[in-house]
């Protein structure tokens, strides 16, 4: 029997990589079912290519002429968020791959863990909000949780080479993101054109801006301690422009153990869909004809705060990462409309996360209250600011 996959989020970047790798793998691998939020005519030509036997579309109120294309195709039709949570608990799906943007995918996430599927997670904001229920759940039920994420993933890869005990750090490599260069002064008026213009990576804009404001790497921080059940003091950040090493794990011998490939998400995305065989693939390859060049130099906490924060998530625990992860999304939302400035999405996190009063313990319920409740408090925070700079 082929594994049989569900792709939440298949329209968007990892999902169309995703739907190349299993094209390529071949007849052990097929496509069960696919989601989409608001991007109904990709998500038809995705289902004319791949035909799965269902899909779902998050968005409330989807275009009905292409709901009934896709009727007509023979595919079951799900609409509405909950319908996330049917398509990765579907009795034919083996490998839910989740990779919607943000909290949305949280409920689905943690439903595809409790219908025992194995998860392979692009989804940073289901660790970073949830990971104290999530991990847990996953272990105690035997479920695979397999890293999409390239930088997860090369720690996963290499951690393979020693036991647990045996890592003194892992070390999570970011480009730098397009400001790695710029002086504080001009990162704090950077525009949303500046903010896009990632020298590696092609990827939406939230997760371009985040780059941009190392919160791509906070959320990673914090997605490793659930991961790989490490403290704070155990992780470590080194900007790698070239972003051929996408991690490293350092073992108690003084060893290093580093994954390196073209920077290809495609590379990931099969590791995880493969585990824990490897099989050739359409990823990129090293060529080793070239000369080539690999540097790595330490994080300026000051010109990008986001790293310190998310270092306080991580110590501080329980309902903090929701916090962060929210006051984040709301911020960037904000900063991606022109309302505020660059420099001030850091400012708000950290705002907000100096107001919050942390639940250790949290509930799921406990989570998502949190979640709406930073997000309130940056359009409170956001709106106060406004107001001053008008009078």
């Amino acid at each position: 029997m082929p594994k049989r996959i569900a792709i939440l989020g298949s329209t968007g970047s990892i999902g169309c990589n995703a739907l190349d790798v299993v094209a390529a793998l071949g007849p052990d691998y097929s496509v069960t079912a696919l989601s989409a939020g608001r991007n109904c005519a990709k998500l038809l030509e995705q289902v004319r290519l791949c035909r799965p036997a269902a899909v779902a579309i998050a968005d409330h109120h989807p275009d009905p002429a292409v709901v009934a294309e896709l009727k007509s195709l023979g595919v079951s039709v799900s609409v509405g968020p909950e319908s996330l949570v049917e398509i990765a608990t579907r009795d034919d799906v083996d490998i839910v791959l989740a990779a919607v943007v943000g909290a949305a995918g949280l409920p689905a996430v943690i439903a595809a863990v409790r219908a025992g599927k194995t998860l392979a997670l692009a989804n940073k904001e289901s660790l970073v909000v949830a990971g104290s229920i999530l991990m847990p759940e996953a272990r105690a039920r035997g479920v695979p949780v397999l890293p999409v994420d390239s930088e997860h993933s090369a720690i996963f890869q290499a951690m393979r080479a020693g036991s647990p005990k045996e890592v003194a750090h892992i070390v999570l490599t970011a480009s730098g993101g397009p400001f790695r260069t710029w002086p504080r002064e001009r990162i704090e008026d950077a525009t949303l054109e500046d903010a896009l213009r990632h020298p590696t990576w092609r990827m939406g804009n939230k997760i371009t801006i985040d780059s941009a404001t190392m919160f791509n790497k906070a959320l990673e921080i914090i997605e490793a301690r659930w991961l790989f059940d490490l403290p704070a003091e155990q992780i470590r950040v080194v900007i790698h422009p070239e972003s051929v090493v996408h991690s490293l794990v350092e073992f108690v011998d003084g060893s290093v153990i580093a994954q390196l490939s073209p920077p290809d998400m495609r590379t990931p995305i099969q590791y995880a869909l493969t585990y824990p065989e490897r099989t050739p693939g359409p990823a990129r390859r090293m060529d080793w004809k070239d000369k080539f060049t690999l540097h790595f130099e330490p994080p300026d906490p000051v010109r990008f705060p986001a790293l310190s924060l998310a270092y306080d998530a991580v110590r501080s625990g329980g309902t903090m990462g929701a916090v962060l992860n929210a006051a984040n999304e709301a911020a960037v939302e904000l900063f991606a409309s022109g309302k505020i400035a660059f420099g001030e999405i850091s400012r708000l996190v950290g705002f907000t996360m100096g107001r919050h009063s942390v639940q250790t313990r949290p509930s799921l319920d406990d989570l998502l209250e949190a979640d709406r409740w930073a997000r309130q408090a940056v359009l409170e925070k956001s709106g106060q600011r406004v107001l001053e700079r008008s009078v």
